[in-house]
């Protein structure tokens, strides 16, 4: 940059910036040293202006990354702040970083823009993050549970309170369904027939267009609405074609439900849900989606406030019913009538309901992370460590040390690991070097890969996601052919028949991406089982906003009917609201343990800064547990029977319980006697001889 250039990029503040140019590689930047500055388990906040300058480039990312060198020489890139930074102005670089180990070098550079492209930088600081106290929990009055806020929703008095959005044209027909979509069914209960009419709407140019409410007014903050309605393409329509209720709050975009048509011959459900948690100006339904020029009709839209609490008594009442079992303790000593009316206290110490953790090699050098994880979790799985990116990252270059060290950690704690995953199918989660392959080196890649991985592993991974995502991605079909796909679990199950193998996707249980419909799965599922591919079970990752029960219950209860396990494999809910997000982990925990096709629930992490999504934190940055992290110890204490009472006058003492290991303290007279049991899973009757 010359001296007349670099005169017209003022500072920010002050008289000075820093800047780096001649830059040959996207790495290069300004760095500084920070060894030593830096201590390990404290949160530490980063804040920069930066700005970019030549090249003919007006926009480009620009990271703040760490450099972190371990005491054994190994390596760690941490990226902490990401801001698009402009040609034209400053723009403010912030994030948030924490160590776990003691490093024997760091160092903070900034990266990003292509060659040629000079980073501006103008006052990076490092500092110790702040605690901000946490949101309060939301107020709300009189939320009017289950009212629907729609004006004129069975268009009885024409299309009175809606408007077309766009140039298209709304009509009233007939001829809808006249009861309400089984997800809101499924909430409201029973409830007064629908009209049989609907809104039509033609000639729409765009997309976007189609029948349209303001409901700025109807829609209260922190709460949870569940949307429903009967969707159809119009007379002569051809799919498929998506169709969306979509909400404006102010200029955002929420998904409120989406759902796929592949015909005009039948109606269909479209379900979802939303909240809005900032005050908005403005907040307009509108339906949208088939490509201009199709025709669709809309009958019977409901939007309700979602009274979880009810919800919540019912799953109590179904958990009890399909997790408990009968359980009676057949005491038997020599003097039989000296322990009739002995006083018995029952206490269950572990659930051995399967609930587990996304872990990562970078957290187990923290004692406290590693106390929190082995005392609540029982099974775990590795967020990076096992993915074939992590594991050969060049080609015939592996790396099993990490992978190693995490599932040595879970051996010595008796917690049961899940592999994630051998293959992923998103074009953009695949190594370089795997793309450039022909066909026949691609598939000799996948059969060293699988024969690598499973031999390594033979029979120390209790699951494994075979092929991650392959409702979203098609990287490997697409090159060696559909058959492909099932020749993976078959090698796999070949390798290692021990393991049980899964399909693992997302969006599946929230009716929001028509990629995913639960219906798509099954399809999935089921074309994979007809080419003789051996899936064992069905994954469910779980990444979810604003949960409602019914919504959720629907998926599970479609695809339970393929008699496979169910697993939510990556659950997290995101609210910068502690309250609010424990309350959606609550909801989704107790779907989970109420639903019988569900057979165990993983938590993509539960500490902050080492979470795929923000807001999402059990536990904060320094290791203090926050709302979201006690109410899920709330609901792990409610999963544990404890019992008291008297022996019977045939030496016997019957309660209902969790499967599990429990301890029973037995007093009669002067005598304490303590003995452990443990209580398996099934649906009959247990007897537990307990012998003195």
């Amino acid at each position: 940059m010359t001296p007349w250039e670099m005169a017209k990029s003022l500072p920010k503040s002050g008289k000075f910036f820093a800047s780096a140019t001649e830059r040959t590689q996207y790495w290069n930047g300004i760095q500084q040293d920070i060894s030593g500055k830096i201590q390990r388990k404290l949160a530490y906040q980063v804040t920069a202006f930066v700005r970019i300058f030549g090249n003919n480039v007006t926009s480009s990312s620009v990271r703040a990354t760490l450099w972190v060198q371990g005491p054994d020489s190994h390596e760690q890139y941490i990226g902490i702040a990401n801001s698009q930074a402009t040609n034209s102005d400053w723009v403010q670089l912030q994030g948030k970083f924490l160590l776990n180990g003691s490093p024997s070098k760091v160092v903070i550079y900034l990266e990003g823009p292509p060659p040629g492209t000079d980073i501006l930088l103008d006052g990076l600081m490092v500092m110790h993050a702040e605690k901000i106290p946490p949101s309060p929990r939301p107020v709300i009055e009189n939320p009017e549970y289950g009212v629907n806020i729609i004006a004129n929703s069975n268009v009885s008095d024409g299309t009175n309170g809606w408007f077309p959005l766009g140039n298209c044209t709304l009509n009233v027909v007939t001829g809808s369904p006249r009861i309400l979509p089984p997800a809101a069914r499924d909430t409201l209960g029973p409830h007064e027939p629908l009209s049989g009419r609907c809104i039509h709407t033609t000639n729409r140019t765009q997309t976007w267009m189609g029948p349209a409410q303001m409901i700025t007014d109807k829609v209260k903050l922190f709460v949870t609405y569940q949307v429903s309605a009967w969707v159809r393409l119009g007379p002569g329509a051809t799919g498929p074609q998506n169709v969306n209720i979509a909400l404006g709050v102010d200029s955002q975009w929420v998904n409120g439900g989406q759902v796929e048509l592949n015909d005009a011959d039948r109606w269909h459900e479209v379900c979802g849900s939303f909240r809005v948690e900032k005050q908005p100006a403005k907040v307009m339904v509108y339906i949208q989606g088939p490509a201009e020029g199709i025709n669709f009709m809309l009958a019977g839209l409901q939007i309700f406030a979602v009274d979880r609490q009810a919800r919540f008594r019912h799953l109590k009442r179904q958990t009890d019913k399909i997790r408990k079992r009968d359980v009676t303790l057949k005491f038997s000593t020599s003097d039989s009538s000296s322990i009739h009316g002995a006083t018995v206290i029952v206490k269950q110490t572990q659930n051995s309901f399967p609930i587990g953790s996304c872990i990562s090699r970078s957290n187990i050098d923290n004692e406290d992370f590693v106390s929190f994880f082995i005392k609540n979790f029982n099974w775990a799985v590795f967020g990076n460590e096992l993915k074939w990116y992590w594991t050969e990252p060049q080609q015939g270059n592996l790396n099993y040390k990490d992978a190693d060290e995490l599932l040595k950690l879970c051996n010595d704690n008796n917690i049961t690991v899940r592999g994630h995953c051998i293959f992923w199918d998103v074009e953009s989660t695949v190594q370089d070097w795997v793309k450039k392959l022909s066909k026949p080196d691609l598939t000799t890649a996948i059969q060293n890969r699988l024969t690598s991985l499973l031999n390594q592993y033979k029979g120390r991974f209790k699951h494994y996601d075979v092929n991650n995502e392959m409702l979203h991605g098609s990287f490997y079909s697409d090159r060696l052919g559909p058959g492909s796909r099932a020749d993976m679990f078959k090698t796999a199950n070949r390798l290692d028949p021990s393991a049980t193998l899964f399909v693992n996707d997302y969006h599946i249980e929230d009716g929001c991406d028509p990629r995913s419909s639960p219906e798509k799965y099954m399809t999935q599922i089921l074309d994979l089982v007809q080419q003789g591919a051996p899936v064992g079970g069905i994954g469910i990752q779980g990444h979810i906003d604003s949960p409602v029960g019914p919504v959720v219950c629907s998926a599970l209860d479609r695809l339970g009917t393929l008699g496979l396990p169910i697993w939510f494999t990556e659950l997290d809910a995101s609210s910068v609201n502690e309250y609010v997000r424990a309350d959606d982990l609550e909801v989704m925990f107790r779907e989970a343990l109420a639903h019988p096709a569900v057979e165990g629930i993983m938590i993509w992490g539960f500490w902050e800064l080492f979470m795929s999504r923000e807001n999402s934190h059990l536990v904060n940055a320094e290791g203090e547990i926050n709302e979201a992290g006690n109410r899920f110890l709330e609901l792990k204490k409610e999963w544990l029977s404890h019992a008291h009472g008297h022996v019977d006058d045939v030496s016997e003492f019957g309660f209902r319980g969790f499967p599990g290991t429990y301890e029973v303290v037995v007093v009669t007279g002067s005598k304490k006697i303590v003995k452990k049991f443990v209580v398996e899973n099934g649906d009959l009757s247990l007897v537990v001889p307990i012998e003195f």
